[in-house]
């Protein structure tokens, strides 16, 4: 009878060892996967972190990650330092929101040559081993400013709100819209500041500018964030619904809902927040570079063959364009749907261009939650 326990016992400790042995395997299995952040003063970056993370946590990918994050903030030493770090702690793969362009080409050499994955998104990293995925942010500033000045007739007076200085995406940006309104000698940029892509940056800068520039000797405003704020602070100064100034900006869900007809019926419209019939222009950077960025890392480490550079679309909307959404299910915004109730979706300054066909993973509540699609 003790031989037969005594067996036994051997037994269970051997598929105990055993199965100790298959789950510390699994764990080794799993890819280290760093997410470097740089500045998140602002909404869209919260989306962008919350999609990567969702990415991560999506039944593909969840038993092949072991995904850590770090924010630099708008320092480029602080993240070479910290690229170098993860480096040293054996990162296979690092996802990067590149503060400058060309000021982490060192240290992104440096772990391309340990065998390091780098893949930057939204903004650009241009040392050659890299990879990056961003929007054409050329074509956001060409598009959004030809729109402006089609808009005006050619003249006027305008203010641009620009971005995160120094980053590829203000700098493209702001080139492209200039050498637009460069063309039209009668479009005049009468006063600029520097937003840093923060609705609440963007309103008091715009409050600056119009004690001097009062809304009534402004024609059209040039705003890579801030068209909902723009709008907001013409109400609450007693402009009519109807006479708010045209403004090219950013896919944020408050102006998107200002776009819509002023008889659209919004589930939770409040304030300002609310269907103007806003003359606008909404293009975005989109929120889920950084997802997809995840997804070229993990096919680069799966040896599959990917390019360079990622090119995404701004996905401009337009008045005639804008749709709301009715439950921001995966499916519904695939039939075509790009503005979100405010009931569902009660931050006006939250991003509403999250949609990508290429990535059923992530929808809605991975925007909001960082949560997977089922």
């Amino acid at each position: 009878m003790n031989f037969w326990k005594s067996a036994a016992l051997g037994l269970a400790t051997a598929a105990v060892a055993a199965l100790s042995v298959t789950s510390q395997a699994m764990a080794e299995k799993r890819h280290k996967i760093y997410l470097s952040m740089s500045y998140i003063g602002n909404d869209w970056q919260a989306e962008a972190a919350n999609m990567l993370k969702a990415m991560a946590a999506s039944k593909e990918y969840a038993d092949k990650v072991d995904l850590k994050v770090q924010v630099a903030g708008p320092n480029a030493q602080k993240q070479i330092q910290q690229i170098n770090a993860m480096v040293q702690a054996g990162a296979e793969a690092i996802i990067v929101y590149p503060i400058s362009p060309t000021a982490l080409n060192e240290a992104v050499k440096n772990a391309c040559a340990k065998g390091v994955t780098i893949v930057a998104y939204d903004g650009v990293i241009e040392e050659p081993c890299a990879y990056n995925v961003h929007i054409d942010q050329a074509e956001w500033g060409r598009v959004t400013a030809q729109w402006l000045a089609d808009k005006l007739g050619g003249k006027g007076n305008i203010v641009m709100i620009t971005g995160v200085s120094g980053t590829s995406v203000d700098t493209l940006r702001n080139k492209a819209a200039r050498e637009v309104f460069a063309k039209y000698p009668d479009i005049k940029v009468v006063a600029e500041a520097n937003g840093m892509w923060s609705q609440a940056v963007a309103r008091t800068e715009l409050a600056k500018i119009v004690a001097t520039h009062s809304w009534d000797t402004l024609n059209g405003l040039w705003m890579q964030v801030g068209c909902y704020t723009a709008n907001s602070m013409q109400l609450e100064a007693g402009v009519a619904d109807d006479k708010v100034l045209p403004c090219a900006g950013e896919g944020s869900n408050g102006h998107r809902v200002q776009m819509l007809p002023k008889d659209t019926q919004a589930a939770g419209a409040n304030g300002t927040y609310k269907p103007l019939g806003a003359p606008s222009i909404s293009a975005s950077s989109q929120a889920y570079p950084g997802a997809y960025a995840f997804k070229i890392a993990m096919e680069v480490l799966a040896k599959k063959k990917v390019e360079k550079t990622t090119l995404l679309s701004p996905g401009a909307v337009t008045n005639d364009e804008v749709k709301l959404c009715q439950t921001g299910s995966w499916a519904e915004m695939k039939a075509g749907c790009n503005t979100f109730q405010p009931e569902i979706i009660p931050n006006p300054g939250w991003y509403a261009s999250i949609f990508s066909p290429d990535l059923p993973q992530v929808g809605l509540n991975a925007a909001l939650t960082g949560t997977p699609e089922e």
